[in-house]
């Protein structure tokens, strides 16, 4: 017997049988369930926020909230973070398959070769004001580019779609990087095509007076993880929008630059509240005092809690190992002490523990970058480079399934219903 959800409407005592498949009910199929023949709409399911409505199919990305599992095409993401590096992760995401030995190096190389921007993407930069928040230039860079790649708009040709692949990969850290010397005024610093990709984003944000960049081992490594983490996580807040805003099929730098808008918000902020909570603490003595003050609802315990982990976020076990590194070679870090003391209290308390509030690679991410001497406003641009792998994956997948059509939610209308026009001079003021 097929799985169905047998539906009775008490309006009507009519009843329905529901099919379920892969444990979703299609929400067209409550259409039918109608107050009457001339009710032409039937039941739609009313759910703010997408909280427990599935707009797609995906095989990219799975996430176990309950028991703290995330997988890319199948391979946990503490094993990748561990054995992988950040463009064989993206080569996974994007393919679905770990590359080959040919395959790897076509990959890593097709990269690197686009890693170079148009003079004129500088000079666009440059109009910048000195003060301008990176991720707004990120965001209207981005979106430029689709001015300077007008094939790209061609999205059902494969070879098009995989040039602008190449292309969104490798330009995103030279573009964040343009971003961040613009608001230091430091000159601009070309790719160098013999670094890693963490290591090439190094280069462009941090070369000065030396003749050749040599990135710090740790560091390097510890970037390269924090980008295999953030590739992708399912349908987020900006994947959902580069979804969204793909479905009406522009080029996908237009797709990708609504994704960074979400990115630019409270969804890739958390890392910069959690170091502006650390900082509010002031010392490992006022802890029990902010303890007690977010008990009491008067504070907000950042970086603990996510939407969907009901466990500990694999992500952040990762990165907890991969901070030490970091600051082993890094100067004292005046939080990292509040950052632990903190941590240690919370997961023994049982009013954290039966909430089930753990880390969230939110909590550890942001002491890595400043670790790193980064302005916080660089925290989300180091967000959004990997996570424009997984935006890209998404993007793709979305446009090769036959049941995707543009974006178009309903809503449930309580406004007034019809109405005759009034003139001015007759209207009540009140």
């Amino acid at each position: 017997m097929p799985d169905t959800l047998t539906v009775r409407d008490n309006r009507t005592g009519k009843t329905y049988e529901i099919p379920i498949t892969h444990g979703a009910i299609r929400a067209t199929d409550l259409q039918q369930i109608k107050l009457s023949d001339e009710d032409l709409n039937g039941v739609v399911s009313y759910d703010p926020a997408f909280l427990n409505t599935a707009s797609c199919i995906s095989r990219i990305t799975y996430i176990d909230g309950e028991r703290g599992i995330l997988l890319y095409r199948g391979y946990p993401i503490e094993e990748l973070a561990e054995k992988s590096n950040f463009l064989e992760t993206a080569y996974l995401l994007i393919h679905g398959e770990l590359p080959a030995g040919e395959q790897y190096a076509g990959w890593t190389h097709e990269i690197t070769m686009h890693t170079l921007v148009h003079e004129n993407i500088k000079r666009f930069i440059d109009g910048f004001h000195h003060d301008a928040h990176p991720m707004g230039m990120m965001l209207s860079t981005v979106g430029a580019l689709s001015t300077f790649y007008p094939e790209a708009t061609s999205i059902h040709d494969a070879e098009q779609r995989r040039i602008s692949i190449y292309r969104l990969i490798a330009k995103m850290p030279t573009l964040a990087a343009l971003a961040y010397r613009h608001s230091k005024g430091f000159y601009y610093v070309r790719p160098d095509n013999e670094l890693s990709y963490a290591g090439n984003l190094l280069n462009m944000m941090f070369k000065m007076v030396e003749q050749r960049y040599k990135p710090v081992p740790e560091i390097e490594r510890a970037l390269d993880v924090l980008f295999i983490l953030h590739a992708d996580h399912e349908q987020n807040c900006s994947t959902n929008a580069m979804r969204s805003v793909g479905s009406s099929q522009p080029d996908p730098y237009s797709a990708a630059a609504a994704a960074i808008a979400a990115l630019y918000g409270l969804h890739g902020g958390t890392d910069e509240a959690v170091l502006r909570m650390l900082e509010q603490i002031g010392s490992t003595a006022n802890i029990p005092d902010f303890i007690r003050r977010v008990k009491n609802g008067e504070e907000e315990l950042k970086g603990f809690g996510h939407a969907v982990y009901r466990n500990q976020d694999p992500r952040a076990r990762v990165l907890k190992r991969m901070a030490y590194q970091v600051f082993s070679v890094t100067e004292s870090h005046p939080l990292l002490d509040i950052a632990l003391e903190l941590e240690r209290i919370a997961l023994e308390d049982d009013y954290f523990v039966s909430r089930r509030l753990h880390p969230t690679v939110d909590f550890y991410s942001g002491l890595i970058y400043q670790a790193l001497n980064l302005p916080t406003e660089m925290f989300p641009l180091l967000f959004a480079i990997p996570r424009t792998v997984g935006w890209l994956a998404q993007w793709e997948e979305m446009l090769l399934d036959k049941e995707q059509r543009i974006a178009r939610p309903r809503q449930v209308y309580l406004g007034e219903q019809r109405r005759d026009y009034v003139g001015m001079a007759e209207r009540n003021s009140a």
